[in-house]
C-alpha cells in the first residue's frame, strides 16, 4: 500500500512529526510504502472560493504546491492525518490543504482511499479531542474513505513528554496492522 502521511505541524521536529515517524516506521516494516509531506512548510495557498475547478471539472487554478501534493494523494492508497491539536482542531496549515481537495473532490472519492489521524495535545482532559474527532470522521465520510485509526495522544506537549506516553507505541502499531 502506498501511504501519503500530511503532516500539518509548523514543528518539523515536534510530538506530531514523533507519531507520524513512528506510525511510519511501522507501516514500512508491515511492507507499504510512506511519504510524509510537511505541509505547513510547503507553498499551499488557501482555497480562494472562486469555484473555477467547478469542484472536480478542472484543475485548480492557483498555482502552487497544492497540485503535486494531489498528485501524491490521487497515486496513494491512504491518507493519513497528522496535526497537533490548535484550539481543538488542526493546524490551519492541514486544513489549507483540505479545503483545496475540493478541486479533486470526484477523484479522490472515487479511490475509496484508506485514512488515519495522528494528533497530539498538552492537554489531558476527557473531552480534549471531541471537535476534531468530528471533524475527521465528517471528511472521512465525505470522501467516501475507510476509516483505519486514530491516535489521540493526550499529555503530548513537548517530544520529550510524549516520548513517555503510550501514543508512538499506538501509531508505531497503527502502522504495523495495516
Amino acid at each position: 500500500m502506498n501511504i501519503v502521511v500530511l503532516q500539518g505541524s509548523p514543528n518539523r521536529n515536534g510530538s506530531t512529526a514523533l507519531v507520524a515517524e513512528e506510525f511510519s516506521r511501522g507501516a514500512r516494516e508491515a511492507g507499504h510504502t510512506v511519504e510524509r509531506i510537511d505541509v505547513a512548510h510547503e507553498d499551499v495557498r488557501p482555497c480562494a472560493g472562486c469555484v473555477a475547478c467547478g469542484y472536480g471539472a478542472r484543475p485548480c487554478v492557483q498555482r502552487d504546491a497544492m497540485a503535486s501534493i494531489l498528485d501524491k494523494i490521487l497515486g496513494a492508497d491512504m491518507v493519513v492525518f497528522a496535526t497537533p491539536l490548535y484550539y481543538y482542531g488542526m493546524t490551519a496549515q492541514l486544513k489549507a490543504v483540505i479545503d483545496r481537495f475540493c478541486s479533486e473532490n470526484s477523484a479522490i472519492t472515487g479511490k475509496h482511499l484508506k485514512a488515519a489521524l495522528l494528533t497530539v495535545a498538552w492537554n489531558a482532559d476527557g473531552w480534549t479531542f471531541e471537535a476534531l474527532e468530528a471533524h475527521y470522521r465528517t471528511i472521512v465520510r465525505y470522501l467516501d474513505m475507510e476509516d483505519r485509526g486514530m491516535v489521540l495522544g493526550a499529555g503530548c506537549g513537548t517530544p520529550s513528554m510524549t516520548r513517555a506516553t503510550k501514543y508512538p507505541l499506538e501509531a508505531y502499531s497503527l502502522g504495523l496492522s495495516l
